[in-house]
């Protein structure tokens, strides 16, 4: 059981602590309810760009990492297509510094041409090397607009082109951060050895006055239903061939979220889960091959996804995954697998707990879904899966109409 106290400040922000005696560090992480679902067609790729831009300097700070580091502290951040996580440790006894940095950015950032150009390179750098010039890294720039037409998870955080990030201006930048990142969006989680007390009255000193902002009202469209089985077929300069299938689930909030993840994990959560030890090691078509699914916040995705053997044609690829997953969803789990899988989550998320800035980065997604005490219940809930639970889940994704497929061909 993880012990948490929180705190809402009266400009909306969120605050949750988590007391962690074992360890003399601290762990401050600031989540901010905006991701790529959040920006306009025809400008992508701002929250990962934000990502970039909150560690250039602010109002007051020009330098964020240097008084970080003089403390023996350390940072990073992410981005996803819901959520923009911005994380620290140091040493608890130099908590105040975090409060002084997240706060002051969190504020206003140092909007100038000059951080705004050295950002915009680095993340156009960043585009062509990891999804135009590295083997596979387009995957992501195909297959979400093949399985979205009309949500924003159409594209991927790094954004559609490169061109929407190489021409926004300030104006641009600055109305998106107004718009976004503001106390009432976000959630602040401090973990570890920290006295709730001290975390409560330094989140009001240092964030209090932050004037609650007025949130763009944006109506992301739901995604249709998917009527027909989708395709496409590209060639590529890369060493094998893959075969790349995704179905829409839905979101990380719904009922069956705990199902379909068991689902996906049944098939291939280690060496002799099903599509492992069939199709790699039995009928060894594949030298790898996956299944996961994406837990978004809005209706998510389902990927089953393998590199195939030389000699292995796509028919062949194709034929053999779909009939393991006609298999999962005609035929009952037996209890012995599925508890074998249920014992496998239960200890992953027993042992992420044990990290303290793990409990902070999950305490702040489990309250931006709802509540941080949530947390406490996951085990259970993934417990109570039935097997009947499993083959409903199964047999209400695996439809071939609900799915998309890429044939991702080696060029010869």
């Amino acid at each position: 059981m993880i012990n948490i106290q929180k705190l809402t400040l009266s400009n909306g922000l969120r605050v949750v602590v988590h007391v962690d005696k074992s360890t003399p560090l601290a762990a401050i992480n600031v989540l901010y309810n905006v991701g790529s679902k959040n920006e306009h067609p025809d400008k992508t790729g701002f929250a990962h760009l934000f990502e970039h831009l909150m560690f250039g300097g602010s109002k007051h700070i020009p330098s964020y990492d240097t008084p970080l580091q003089n403390v023996g502290g350390d940072n990073n951040a992410w981005t996803s297509c819901d959520i923009t996580n911005y994380y620290l440790t140091l040493p608890a006894a130099n908590l105040e510094t975090g409060f002084w940095l997240e706060s002051d950015r969190m504020l206003e950032l140092d909007f100038s041409e000059a951080s705004l150009e050295v950002q915009r390179k680095v993340v156009v750098e960043e585009f062509k090397q990891r999804y135009l010039n590295q083997p596979y890294g387009d995957i992501p720039l195909l297959i979400s607009p093949l399985a979205y037409k009309v949500h924003p998870y159409q594209w991927p955080t790094i954004g559609k082109e490169i061109a929407h990030i190489e021409n926004a201006t300030l104006d641009d930048v600055k109305q998106f951060f107004f718009s976004h990142y503001a106390p009432n969006n976000a959630v602040l989680c401090v973990s570890g050895n920290v006295d709730p007390d001290q975390v409560f009255k330094l989140a009001q000193k240092w964030f209090g006055d932050i004037p609650y902002r007025s949130l763009e009202k944006m109506i992301i469209p739901a995604e249709p239903v998917q009527t027909e089985a989708r395709h496409l077929d590209v060639e590529r300069p890369v060493p094998a061939d893959m075969i790349h299938k995704v179905y829409h689930i839905g979101s990380r909030t719904d009922d069956d979220f705990y199902s379909v993840d068991l689902v996906s994990d049944i098939l291939s959560n280690g060496p002799s889960s099903r599509l492992i030890q069939t199709l790699t090691k039995e009928q060894q078509l594949f030298s790898e091959v996956n299944a996961y699914i994406s837990g978004d916040h809005h209706p998510g995705l389902f990927t089953v996804t393998g590199r195939l053997l030389p000699g292995t044609t796509m028919s062949q690829a194709e034929t053999a995954i779909n009939q393991q997953l006609d298999k999962i969803s005609s035929e009952m789990v037996s209890e012995y697998e599925l508890q074998k899988v249920k014992n496998k989550i239960e200890s992953s998320l027993v042992f992420s707990e044990i990290n303290f800035l793990n409990k902070a980065m999950n305490l702040a997604a489990f309250e931006l879904l709802g509540k941080a005490e949530d947390i406490n219940e996951e085990v259970n809930k993934y417990q109570a899966v039935s097997r009947e639970a499993i083959l409903n889940a199964a047999q209400a994704t695996f439809n071939p109409n609900n799915c998309s497929t890429l044939y991702y061909r080696s060029k010869q």
